[in-house]
């Protein structure tokens, strides 16, 4: 089924989806659903994507604004959920303005001494699980999307070992330092690192130099907590690459999701995009 669920996982309990944009959340309700499981919604307003709602019967589903915790478990336990799974990205400004704290999200809130979005969502996770719910892994059912090891396509530009092993120490070095979880690099240059505006303005960004044979490099962080924060590339990142002359994407195996990976592979290729992936010990 998935060798992301837990040992103990009772097929028989209903998932509870909390989805925020794009194709992941998507993607993983339709793997869900194919392996047999009972799947419920929990629409973020603004965020989950119409169509996604729109395939669960109104009582299968339930929307809560960003922000208000007290809700999201409120709703959880009214659709009766035994698990739930997060996917999808949340607005990244939602956490300075557009946020909608609810009293259990002000105390919440109160009790971290720092505020960034993997300790928000990792205060979220825990009071998910405070509630009996389980928090499973956001790759669950996604198994098939991973990169794997290897050359997954061959692109136009080739790679030279000694700055592809640069890309890499960079990317894993930002990453530790839990500034963000992608970098470019040119013939041994940093041209941007991912911070808070996201991985396509990353690439735009670079781009603007209009440098030659760049790599995109894309891993985990060393503490990863991928009940929440899982790394993706997609239909719109690869589109990204493309337009701003990027030649290669380097990603980390089984840690970044290709996102409908078999089309992804696809695309890259009719585009003479390489996409490599890498191990944890390259």
């Amino acid at each position: 089924m998935s060798r992301f669920l837990p040992d103990t996982f009772d097929a028989k309990c209903t998932v509870a989806l909390i989805a925020g944009q794009g194709l992941y959340p998507v993607l993983l309700a339709e793997r869900a659903r194919k392996a047999g499981i009972s799947i419920r919604l929990i629409e973020l307003k603004g965020e989950t994507s119409s169509d996604l709602v729109a395939s669960f019967a109104e009582n299968d589903r339930a929307m809560v604004k960003v922000g208000q915790v007290g809700k999201l478990l409120k709703e959880l336990k009214g659709l009766n959920a035994g698990y739930a799974v997060m996917a999808g990205q949340v607005t990244p400004g939602k956490l300075f303005k557009g946020l909608h704290p609810d009293l259990k999200a002000v105390r919440m809130l109160a009790s971290l001494e720092r505020k960034n979005a993997e300790t928000i969502f990792g205060a979220i996770g825990d009071e998910i699980e405070k509630a009996g719910v389980h928090l499973l892994d956001a790759r669950v059912f996604m198994d098939e999307d991973l990169a794997n090891e290897g050359m997954m396509v061959k692109g136009k530009e080739k790679i030279e070992p000694e700055y592809l092993r640069h890309g890499i120490e960079i990317a894993r070095e930002n990453a530790r330092l839990d500034v963000g979880q992608g970098v470019v690099v040119s013939r041994g240059t940093v041209l941007a690192v991912e911070a808070f505006e996201g991985t396509n303005a990353m690439l735009e960004r670079a781009g603007n130099f209009g440098a030659k044979n760049c790599l995109f490099v894309k891993l985990g962080k060393p503490k990863q907590d991928t009940r929440f924060d899982v790394p993706v590339f997609g239909v719109q990142t690869l589109g990204v690459i493309k337009k701003t002359g990027i030649g290669n994407a380097v990603l980390e195996m089984e840690a970044v999701l290709i996102l409908n990976k078999k089309l992804i592979l696809q695309e890259a290729k009719r585009m003479g995009i390489g996409i490599i992936g890498f191990s944890k010990r390259s």
